[in-house]
């Protein structure tokens, strides 16, 4: 069975089964604790909380998903950072009972998986949270017991999940595995677990499943490893100089952080050196230094992209209509590292040859940050390739140093970010206020996925950079410039008000930077078209800016327009 039609066969069942299908979430998430979306139950947290669902009370999708904490063990078998999660859902619908029939019925009736292939596991209770009998009866009705060996009973740390973030909805799981290899894990959500750590029962207790679409493709295709199902055969079999063989290391890891990088450009993310950009940028640096081990051809990597959106074209459209913009950055991105990566790499070696002189295993943290500035090197790379050589890094001594540069930058923060100081004349006054206006209107015209990524004011024009793939039409150049005189015209108030800065993100309050604003900010509103965490100065009413006219629009880097523009009388 193609993961195609395993994708299909698995939301068909619980369809059959009285369960709404929903499509799934963006990776990034709404939700600020979190980078992105980890779990096909992030979109439907409200729910577990009361809120009364929409959807109804049970649900079933296939969730697109992107984990951090598994970066480092990609390359071996099953370790994957971008991955797609089946799940069924039930809000006060249905509990442990149901739901451990539903499963054991998908696995050994419609996949036709052997009883005696699978085991279970159930949580053995702590201190915090009881022993999960119930879930442990349901399984012995189908023939489950410790006594066979096919039913165990394991700690917090291996049958207890989330809550995602830091507080939440969470509880015991159940997990199954097939020859030993876990493909399903049912979460009973009746806990929440506030910021201190407290565990209270939920008034409505639901049910969270989780299995991955890969793992459960490489066990339905009798594979040894998920590389090797049609998920991933056709981007290994790009890496590979002569024929398909069986993917090493070097192949996997750039399979995996192609496709990773694949979905979070095409959900408007781009190489940068903080939050998700950091993420971006780490994995393709990182695929990048091991296509160059490899010794592949230039345009491999574009080749594997390629590959990547062939295979998911049919199940997630956007990356058909993102094709170009996934495919520049990843190229301006190889292009921009392969600049530095050979010095960088020399510089490393002679910096491994000076310590090994000196008798020490380790290198020193502003070695590292100095690679990370100079070179481009994420910490992470100095980390492995240290490590290939035997050798640590001092990752307190990059934080420390790292901390220095932040503050360094912060200083001229301001000024990037359109601070222009008290002192600031009437004109830079009037061209300030226009930024915001701007962000606004290139939010309405182009989405909300756009962000501020810096700015620049005299008392002459504005300049204004702007997370954007691509260069922007005519149109829609003439649609923002109409949009900011219209709220010229309107002679709005801009009003300005101090309040803690989680009050203002709470608010819908945009914030451009997140280097420690101060516990109370200034928030700016124009009327109910603009938002923002601001340090000022603003004029006081929007007639004060005169006319607004966009003078250039031009690219400022991978993924990042600017706009230059004069206010006119």
């Amino acid at each position: 069975m193609k993961s195609k039609e395993l994708r299909d066969n698995f939301l068909g069942f619980f369809r059959q089964r009285g369960h709404r299908i929903v499509s799934s979430s963006s990776l990034i998430p709404e939700d600020e604790s979190v980078l992105f979306t980890t779990a096909g139950m992030q979109q439907f947290k409200p729910y577990y909380l009361g809120k009364e669902s929409p959807l109804g009370r049970n649900v079933a999708s296939c969730q697109k998903c992107f984990r951090t904490s598994d970066i480092d063990e990609v390359g071996d078998k099953r370790h994957l950072t971008f991955f797609e999660m089946l799940g069924n859902f039930s809000f006060g619908g249905y509990f442990k009972e149901k739901a451990i029939a539903l499963a054991f019925e998908y696995l050994t009736s419609f996949l036709h998986f052997p009883v005696s292939e699978l085991r279970v596991t159930v949580f053995e209770g702590d201190e915090k949270t009881p022993r999960d009998e119930q879930s442990a009866e349901v399984w012995k009705k189908f023939g489950f017991s410790e006594e066979k060996g096919n039913l165990k009973f394991c700690s917090r740390e291996d049958n207890f999940w989330g809550p995602t973030g830091k507080e939440g909805p969470c509880g015991p799981t159940t997990e199954i595995y097939y020859r030993d290899i876990e493909i399903w894990n049912l979460v009973f959500n009746e806990y929440y677990r506030d910021k201190n750590g407290l565990f209270t029962p939920l008034e409505q207790k639901g049910v969270d499943t989780g299995m991955g679409l890969e793992r459960l493709t490489m066990a339905v295709q009798k594979k040894s490893n998920v590389f090797e199902t049609d998920l991933f055969y056709p981007i290994i079999r790009q890496l590979k100089k002569s024929g398909f063989e069986t993917a090493g290391r070097g192949e996997r890891i750039i399979a995996d952080h192609i496709k990773g990088a694949v979905f979070l450009i095409s959900e408007g993310v781009f190489p940068s050196n903080v939050g998700r950009g950091y993420v971006l940028r780490r994995l393709l640096r990182r695929a990048i230094r091991y296509a160059n081990i490899l010794k592949l051809p230039e345009m491999s990597l574009i080749s594997a992209a390629k590959e990547t959106i062939g295979i998911y074209k049919d199940v997630y459209p956007t990356l058909l209509s993102r094709n170009a913009d996934i495919l520049t950055v990843i190229q301006e991105e190889r292009e921009k590292f392969e600049k530095t990566l050979k010095r960088g790499l020399k510089e490393l070696e002679l910096k491994i040859e000076e310590a090994q002189k000196q008798g020490v295993k380790r290198i020193s943290g502003k070695t590292a940050f100095d690679l990370f500035q100079s070179y481009g090197f994420p910490l992470e790379i100095t980390e492995e390739i240290a490590k290939e050589r035997g050798f640590s890094v001092e990752k307190e001594g990059f934080e420390r140093e790292f901390k220095r540069h932040q503050e360094i930058s912060r200083r001229g923060a301001e000024r990037k970010f359109g601070g222009i100081g008290r002192e600031a004349g009437i004109e830079e006054r009037k061209l300030h206020t226009a930024t915001h206006l701007l962000q606004a209107a290139l939010r309405k015209v182009l989405g909300d996925k756009v962000r501020q990524m810096g700015s620049d004011i005299n008392s002459e024009r504005l300049r204004f950079d702007f997370s954007f793939p691509r260069k922007m039409t005519q149109e829609e150049i003439k649609k923002v410039e109409m949009l900011v005189n219209q709220k010229i015209k309107e002679d709005i108030e801009v009003k300005r008000e101090v309040m803690s800065y989680e009050k203002a993100v709470n608010s819908g309050a945009l914030a451009f930077f997140k280097e420690k604003y101060p516990q109370e900010v200034s928030v700016y509103t124009i009327g109910d078209f603009s938002k923002e965490i601001c340090a000022g100065p603003h004029v006081r009413r929007t007639s004060e800016l005169g006319h607004f006219k966009i003078v250039k629009e031009e690219s400022s880097g991978a993924g990042v327009r600017r706009i230059k523009a004069i206010l006119t009388k």
